[in-house]
């Protein structure tokens, strides 16, 4: 099958590094505008890439420094047939961070991503100014699958010729039309869609995807491990609903946790950004105008 091409995700110059964990990681950046940056984090799944993230890098440009990176396995950054790991991503995020970004960011991520995010923000103290999580997981009361069956799930993703087959279901256009269709109250635009599809189908596209449907990406106990030990790092989380994932912990959490705050910008189901944008602005403008202001 002939490949399609892949476009750049955002209308910006595309760079890249080598990461000492991650081999090769492209981003996205315009660093015109004043203050400190942005950096956005797409979420993870059979097609991910900065494309996700695209309405935002195109209204912070020219107004604040703003970067988009593709993690590991995703978009134009290396696709190996490796271990995927938790720690890799958020490695990869730490270290684009110390060397690319050098000063301290807000940092946005969706979806899983935010726990590579929260993990990134406890190796290296002081280089993230504030996180925002949309949609993020780790907040369910329903428990992961247990290590042994995650690794069993792997082995029967990644069996020769099931894995590329399983992986061809799922990343083809009517599954991705349908997936992506599950995040929308309205019609996904064509171009998500046609890019989700493009990146889906480069080189090397299955390994991470399967290593994510076997759940072994997913941290247990993320509220224990990971967002219990932000204290003092100003957090917002940007939820309501989303289909694959709930937040039945969340309300708890928050009104626990004083250097956190919630705000649902109902109804949405995971994109905020794509289908509430002024509201989903107005909300991040505000948490950053109150971080700038008790720091």
């Amino acid at each position: 099958m002939i490949k399609p091409a892949l476009a750049d995700a955002l209308s910006v110059p595309r760079d890249q590094f080598t990461s000492q964990h991650a081999g090769r990681i492209a981003y996205y950046a315009d660093p015109a505008g004043e203050g400190r940056p942005l950096v956005l984090v797409h979420s993870i799944n059979a097609a991910p890439s900065s494309f996700e993230v695209r309405p935002l890098f195109e209204h912070y440009r020219g107004r604040r420094p703003v970067y988009s990176l593709d993690l590991p396995g995703f978009g134009y950054s290396e696709r190996l047939d490796r271990v995927y790991t938790p720690e890799l991503f958020s490695a990869a995020l730490a270290e684009f961070l110390t060397r690319i970004v050098k000063q301290p960011a807000d940092v946005l991520a969706l979806s899983l991503s935010a726990e590579f995010a929260a993990r990134a923000a406890l190796d290296v103290p002081g280089q993230i100014a504030s996180l925002a999580l949309v949609s993020p997981t780790g907040f369910s009361l329903r428990p992961l699958p247990g290590l042994r069956m995650m690794q069993i799930t792997h082995r029967l993703l990644t069996l020769p010729g099931l894995g590329q087959w399983l992986y061809d279901l799922v990343a083809s256009r009517r599954s991705i039309r349908y997936f992506l269709g599950r995040s929308f109250s309205g019609e996904v635009p064509t171009a998500m869609i046609d890019y989700a599809y493009a990146t889906a189908h480069q080189p090397g596209a299955r390994h991470a995807p399967l290593t994510f449907l076997s759940m072994q990406l997913f941290t247990p106990d993320a509220i224990g491990q990971l967002y219990s030990r932000l204290t003092g790092l100003p957090v917002l989380v940007i939820a309501d609903r989303d289909p694959y994932i709930t937040f039945e912990r969340i309300d708890a959490f928050v009104a626990s946790h004083p250097n956190w705050q919630q705000a649902r910008l109902e109804p949405h189901l995971g994109l905020p950004h794509w289908e509430r944008f002024p509201e989903t602005v107005a909300a991040l403008d505000g948490f950053w105008t109150l971080t700038d202001r008790t720091r």
